[in-house]
């Protein structure tokens, strides 16, 4: 169980990233690579990581749980990576002391020798290059799904909600969120706030760094990774469900009102109305509903079925 331990300053200090972190989703596509993780691994079948980037297994574990200075926060891929060439010595050695199997390379990157950084700078240009940039936009897409989500949910059932369904099995005690991960740990925010950051290339449990202004980032699995995954040849789905509810829920890995549902795919909104409803009863779909509109989202089932070998 991991406690997120709030005070009221903190309540009022929670929000949520303006965009992904390219460096932050390396990491994370680098761990779930070693995790031979089963939603990407069409993904992983069809790219092709440079030679130059595999020193990263050395400091990235399938945990994710590597070097903080290797995950700036940053929204350009060239920003982020000077922080990293800058990092000061000092933090090098903790992080890569607290987490990584010592070796000659790590050795070198503690003791600042140029090859050793030359090393690392070309890992993660090249992993950047074979695993990141082709897909932005979909990272971008499945990131801004997520926010918009949680954003909804945040305007219409509190911050109670918006926190909690971040993690399934989650609760509030007080003011300590406990999130149900497999693994004992504690975080006290002491008035720093808390920065939401969906990951489009993580599906493990929630992790916890400190951001670059001094709060708590809480990385988490975004809800729709679908937008990374390439189709496959034949439709399979739309030979199971049919092929506008195939198309549905393609549609549905982003919030679509009803009328937004029917523009898409070209149906009336009955038509769109009844397909939702449909995959609703089936728990592919999630609907909720603001005033007189109602805005519908792929479950987690729905995504393993798009996902499906």
């Amino acid at each position: 169980m991991l406690r997120i331990r709030f005070t009221a300053e903190d309540l009022l200090r929670v929000r949520i990233a303006s965009a992904p972190a390219p460096l932050m989703e390396l990491g994370m596509a680098i761990a779930t690579l070693r995790r031979d993780d089963a939603v990407f691994r069409r993904w992983a079948r069809r790219i092709r990581l440079p030679r130059s980037a595999r020193p990263l297994f050395e400091l990235i574990p399938p945990t994710a749980g590597g070097p903080v200075f290797l995950d700036p926060v940053s929204e350009d891929f060239d920003d982020g990576l000077d922080r990293v060439l800058s990092t000061p010595r000092d933090d090098v050695s903790a992080e890569l002391a607290r987490g990584c199997r010592p070796t000659p390379w790590t050795k070198g990157l503690i003791d600042g020798e140029r090859d050793a950084w030359q090393t690392l700078e070309r890992a993660l240009r090249g992993a950047y290059d074979g695993l990141i940039e082709a897909e932005w936009t979909r990272v971008r897409a499945s990131f801004h799904a997520d926010v918009a989500w949680r954003q909804m949910l945040l305007s219409q059932e509190g911050l109670r909600a918006a926190l909690v369904s971040i993690c399934p099995g989650s609760r509030w005690d007080g003011a300590t969120l406990e999130m149900n991960v497999p693994w004992e740990g504690e975080r006290l925010l002491e008035g720093r706030g808390l920065t939401l950051l969906p990951s489009p290339f993580w599906t493990g449990g929630p992790r916890t760094s400190v951001h670059p202004d001094g709060s708590m980032l809480l990385v988490y699995p975004a809800l729709t990774p679908m937008p990374l995954i390439e189709p496959e040849d034949g439709d399979t789905l739309g030979a199971l469900v049919g092929q506008t509810r195939a198309d549905v829920l393609r549609v549905l890995t982003a919030p679509r009102t009803t009328t937004e549902l029917a523009g898409t795919l070209g149906i009336s909104g009955a038509s769109a109305s009844e397909h939702a409803r449909t995959l609703r009863r089936g728990g592919l779909v999630v609907t909720r509903r603001t005033g007189r509109a109602v805005t519908h989202l792929i479950t987690p089932l729905g995504l393993r079925l798009l996902n499906a070998e």
